[in-house]
């Protein structure tokens, strides 16, 4: 599933989650690890002298938690680990074998993981846990994951949620910085989105009820597609629903309006681990130092060179954990 569907489907809280549900799948995962080594199967690299252990780091199938993914292990092959990286399709594959201990570490997205739990503990039906507050989702995460024997580190600032973009002229044109100021400025838009903007809040009846802002239509073109991003730019429509790490946006000339009053939940990413083999103050110190030095910036600029300059995650990992200090040179 790509990155932008994993924000637009399962973000939008448990009505949404349910969709996505029924539309992942995938093969069982193998065991991916041999708690003597480090072995992994289904698309895996290997890092580290291993000195203190081995460590199997969980990747999902887009760019994103690819990048994360080999950040994750690097740093902590550099505190000593022998670390590894399995890629699996979906969270619906992955959640489950971090619960078993055979994936230990994995990178994730607050509020997406919040509501996932939620559904997977309280029903599809349950009441949304997930908030535009990072702190009170962490926390009810943190509630949800104990249990089942996940332990939630630290969020950090770096978020990868929904977002709404307009042109440089358009914004520039209306004085627009922020959702709140589209709202003032009683400009209609129509809206590049999927066609279920329609009805799910935190798209068209979000902006309009908490915002203010005078929606004409929803054009139907998808959530971040090229499309999308084309029709705004060319005028057809004026805001297009996207994501906070969409790495493309310069190309058509968008910029993203500031959530101001936090229509969209937390997605702020943490790692999160399996509590009894990975969940030690020195592997929570290593990932806590990545995890406070990375931003939204710096994830958009990682995703860059990946999908646009086509390098590969290990190398961009690398560069970046170097570049911050984070890993020897």
């Amino acid at each position: 599933m790509s990155k932008t569907l994993r924000t637009a489907g399962a973000v939008l809280g448990t009505l949404a989650l349910a969709g996505s549900l029924a539309a992942c799948g995938g093969d069982s995962l193998e065991k991916s690890k041999d708690k003597s080594g480090s072995s992994a199967s289904g698309g895996s690299s290997s890092t580290g002298g291993g000195k203190k252990g081995s460590l199997v780091i969980g990747a999902a199938g887009f760019t994103e938690s690819a990048v994360l993914a080999e950040l994750y292990a690097q740093v902590l092959a550099d505190a000593g680990y022998s670390t590894s990286v399995t890629t699996v399709k979906n969270r619906e594959l992955y959640e489950p074998a971090l619960e078993k201990g055979e994936i230990d570490v994995v990178p994730e997205y607050a509020a997406t993981l919040t509501e996932f739990l939620n559904a997977k503990v309280n029903g599809a039906n349950a009441k949304p846990l997930a908030s535009g507050d990072v702190t009170a989702t962490v926390a009810e995460l943190t509630k949800l994951a104990g249990p089942r024997g996940l332990k939630v580190l630290p969020s950090g600032e770096a978020v990868d949620q929904n977002a709404f973009a307009v042109t440089k002229e358009f914004a520039a044109k209306n004085n627009l910085k922020s959702l709140s100021d589209l709202g003032t400025s009683k400009a209609k838009v129509k809206i590049a989105a999927g066609d279920e903007c329609k009805i799910r809040p935190f798209c068209e009846p979000g902006l309009t009820s908490k915002y203010g802002i005078d929606v004409t239509g929803i054009d139907p073109k998808g959530v971040g597609t090229p499309q999308a991003k084309q029709a705004v730019k060319d005028g057809v429509d004026q805001l297009v629903l996207t994501t906070t790490t969409d790495a493309t946006l310069d190309t058509y000339g968008l910029v993203l309006l500031q959530d101001d009053k936090k229509l969209q939940n937390a997605d702020n990413v943490l790692p999160v681990v399996n509590a009894k083999d990975a969940g030690g103050p020195e592997i929570a110190d290593a990932l806590g130092k990545l995890t406070k030095a990375l931003t939204t910036a710096d994830l958009v600029d990682l995703n860059r060179k990946v999908d646009a300059e086509r390098s590969k995650p290990a190398d961009v990992a690398k560069a970046y954990l170097q570049s911050k200090g984070l890993i020897k040179k």
